[in-house]
């Protein structure tokens, strides 16, 4: 039984046994776990922001996996070398979705060819990196670490670790200072949340990690129903004040229980109340990515601080029965432009729209020619796709060649992380040198 006396006896092991359920085995260890500093910086006492930190602006993340076919997706219909290379997946002009003279978009993809219209994307050409690798989890890594080698922290795990702790991404391997700590607020529904089984590695720093859930139901505090002694441990530190909770920063047991309890509590509460909450507008049944990014929009109605939202649509592997006008990656591709506006419209009935700006990535894009099954292989660079009222509408840079390509494969001609540049100094503004270590031209898709 825990000694409220001597609370160090109860240990982190038991706690995390009885005390907290999340979403069984649907969710890493979230930020409100961990030892040491989890907060964004706060404002200085009698202010209510962060100079030079625009707290409102939200990124919104959406992973397309398996890696997408970019040329079925934004198709070069006045390239006779695309026809003569798909023989039997091409999608014929006349039924593209034009966006400009020379690519129009899938004929599913009416959802994103309203945004388009609306002068709300942006759509980024030949996106990728040097010495392309064609492994789903090697090219996966590279993304998210924004480093060719696929390895160290994620990149915006990083960016949450320079935004708390007060250190740049080359310095990321030195601790909070003691000051830092104590001046740092404890506030995790600050940091990233993702939405699925695990949490991504580009979200992952090594001070700050994301939260990560299928459901919210089971995104729940349960210390109460598994272990009453602990819940009147929890029941004395929720009276506490919120000064007498932030000054416990001893490295005890005690301490961890006090924060960890508390936090998750409020975080456990605020999500799930948020996420209950019915959406301003309709999103498309049976669609998963419509699914989360209606969680999604929810959390930012409730106001929830969070910056940083990311979400996944998979099954963009398609080596055989790919299908061109009808098929699974027309279904997909469909089902990614429909959740995606259905979103849109969704924060601009909220009056949250100005706020947020997605990008849309996949590992990797496929081979020119189709392959004998039906479908295509693993290739090199693809589009991105940025949206919102920031970004500068249309087609930002001309198509790949289609004639001078690299053993069957696109040469790209945007480095990704001119576009991560982009989103970190502009959006959020960040140090993006730091955070990438390293200096990468910005692309032009955000309005000065």
């Amino acid at each position: 039984m825990f000694d409220l006396n001597n609370p160090s006896a109860f240990t982190r092991r038991r706690f995390l046994a009885h005390g907290l359920t999340l979403a069984s085995a649907a969710v890493t260890v979230p930020a409100f776990l961990q030892r040491s500093v989890l907060g964004l910086p706060q404002p200085a006492p009698g202010m209510t922001s962060i100079p030079g930190v625009p707290e409102e602006r939200i990124v919104v993340v959406v992973q397309l996996s398996g890696g997408n076919d970019g040329l079925n997706t934004v198709v070069p219909y006045q390239e006779a070398a695309y026809y003569k290379s798909r023989t039997s997946i091409g999608i014929p002009a006349g039924r593209v979705l034009k966006v400009g003279d020379e690519v129009g978009l899938h004929p599913t993809m009416t959802g994103f060819k309203d945004l388009y219209d609306q002068g709300l994307l942006t759509i980024v050409q030949g996106v990728g990196y040097p010495n392309p690798n064609r492994s789903h989890f090697k090219s996966m890594d590279i993304w998210h670490t924004a480093d060719t080698t696929a390895t160290g922290d994620g990149w915006l795990g990083r960016y949450f670790d320079s935004q708390c702790c007060g250190y740049g991404a080359g310095e990321s391997g030195q601790a909070p200072t003691k000051q830092a700590k104590a001046a740092a607020k404890i506030d995790n529904t600050q940091i990233g949340i993702a939405m699925g089984r695990e949490a991504p590695l580009a979200m992952r720093g090594r001070s700050i990690q994301p939260i990560a859930f299928e459901s919210a139901d089971l995104f729940r505090w349960t210390g109460s129903a598994e272990e009453k002694s602990l819940t009147k441990y929890y029941d004395k530190l929720t009276k506490a004040s919120a000064q007498e909770v932030a000054a416990g920063m001893r490295e005890t047991n005690s301490d961890f229980l006090g924060r960890t309890a508390l936090d998750a509590q409020v975080s456990s509460d605020l999500i799930r109340k948020a996420v209950a909450t019915k959406p301003t507008t309709p999103y498309p049944g049976g669609n998963p990515l419509a699914d989360q990014l209606r969680m999604v929009a929810s959390m930012i109605h409730a106001k929830l601080p969070t910056r940083v939202y990311y979400v996944t649509l998979g099954g963009f592997d398609t080596h055989a029965g790919q299908g061109g006008e009808n098929g699974n990656h027309a279904r997909l591709v469909g089902q990614f432009a429909a959740a995606v506006k259905a979103f849109y419209d969704d924060l601009k009935a909220q009056r949250n729209d100005t706020r947020v700006l997605s990008m849309v990535f996949s590992e990797f894009g496929r081979r020119v020619g189709q392959n004998g099954s039906g479908g295509t292989d693993h290739g090199t660079a693809a589009p991105m796709f940025l949206i919102g009222p920031m970004v500068k509408a249309g087609v930002s840079n001309k198509h790949p060649s289609m004639t001078d390509l690299d053993s069957g494969d696109l040469k790209h001609n945007v480095d990704f992380r001119s576009v991560y540049a982009t989103v970190l100094a502009n959006w959020l503004k960040g140090d993006a040198d730091a955070i990438l270590e390293g200096k990468y031209m910005r692309a032009p898709v955000l309005k000065a």
